[in-house]
């Protein structure tokens, strides 16, 4: 695995979007994305040809994304969002420039399949980081987030990853204007659970959205073989599509089926979202969702992989805060100890 360079100030990254072109439906927020990169990171964003356009080809998005990983002078890759077709993009590329200078890639959602398929050329990235989402929060860049993405980018470090006190899956919605000045609530968060914390395990990672690695894993294209994940830390999260918990069992029982979930002796699940837009359901609903999605991955663990260790309600998926994790790079989680440690 190739582990990208660390940037420095002033670099000029590339700000893509391989599936939903959001900046082009909502300029104000990704105008506001762009300006933090500046501030916060103090980093220069580069557009490329499809980063606003809305609905551009497969190809036209894959094109940018060579393009980028093509130009010597961009020296990171941010996805400005997710979507959910950008498994059509990546027939069209070619792993040639992504080998020769493994930049960082920034992504999350549908931007699984493109960490994965850098995994499976052997790029590291990092899951976690879409310009558009936590960058232009409008009250403000939870720290989290931030320290995590600065650790990435800059660092070579290890980083606790801590359970938070608050967290929302909420949203105030892009087309009202105080999304620019405003956050949605918060709540306490639910806290980790952990299963079977009884050893400590480093590794490196693997998985990302469950929806997206089940689509990677019916396409059957960019895979690899069982024992390429063995020793791996595998990580899930849910989207804002909420998956019941049935299917959530019945995608990890097809990756059982084959053998992959026997590959790794640890699992991390992020607190699951349960809300979306204007559908909120009260605080014990969505408890409830996430109790029964926990109990929906603790049944497929039981029935493919008894011995793994588990953490649940860690903050890295479609919630807010979200920690910007190591993609093929490493971690180490210690169950004794109940610690979570990235190293970047």
């Amino acid at each position: 695995m190739q582990m990208p360079p660390k940037l420095k100030p002033g670099d000029r990254v590339a700000i893509v979007s391989p599936s939903w072109a959001g900046p082009g439906v909502y300029p104000a927020t990704h105008e506001l994305a762009l300006q933090r990169v500046r501030a916060l990171l103090d980093l220069e964003p580069v557009e490329f040809p499809t980063t606003r356009r809305v609905d551009a080809a497969p190809a036209d998005r894959a094109a940018d994304l060579t393009a980028a990983y093509a130009d010597p002078t961009i020296r990171a890759v941010f996805a400005s969002i997710g979507g959910d077709d950008q498994i059509t993009v990546l027939p069209h590329l070619d792993p040639a420039p992504f080998r020769a200078d493994p930049k960082p890639f920034f992504g999350f959602s549908d931007n699984t399949n493109l960490l994965n398929w850098l995994w499976r050329h052997g790029v590291a990235g990092y899951h976690g980081g879409s310009t558009m989402v936590h960058l232009a929060r409008g009250g403000g860049v939870r720290p989290e987030h931030l320290a995590s993405l600065r650790a990435a980018l800059f660092a070579t470090t290890d980083l606790e990853i801590h359970p938070v006190d608050e967290f929302s899956d909420e949203e105030v919605l892009w087309s009202d204007p105080a999304s620019l000045t405003t956050s949605a609530a918060s709540y306490p968060s639910p806290g980790w659970v952990w299963h079977r914390p009884d050893r400590v395990v480093t590794g490196p990672t693997w998985g990302g959205n469950l929806e997206i690695v089940h689509w990677n894993l019916a396409a059957n294209r960019w895979i690899a073989p069982n024992e390429a994940y063995a020793g791996s830390i595998l990580l899930l999260e849910t989207s804002e599509e909420r998956p019941p918990a049935g299917e959530v069992f019945r995608m990890l029982r097809n990756a059982g089926e084959r053998g992959l979930l026997a590959q790794f002796p640890a699992v991390l699940v992020a607190t699951a979202k349960a809300a979306f837009m204007d559908d909120r359901p009260t605080y014990e609903e969505r408890a409830r969702y996430r109790d029964e999605q926990r109990a929906a991955v603790l049944r497929a663990l039981g029935a493919y992989h008894p011995e793994a260790m588990a953490v649940f309600g860690v903050d890295f998926g479609h919630t807010v805060p979200q920690w910007v994790l190591p993609y093929g790079g490493r971690m180490t989680i210690d169950g004794p100890a109940r610690r979570v440690v990235a190293h970047y």
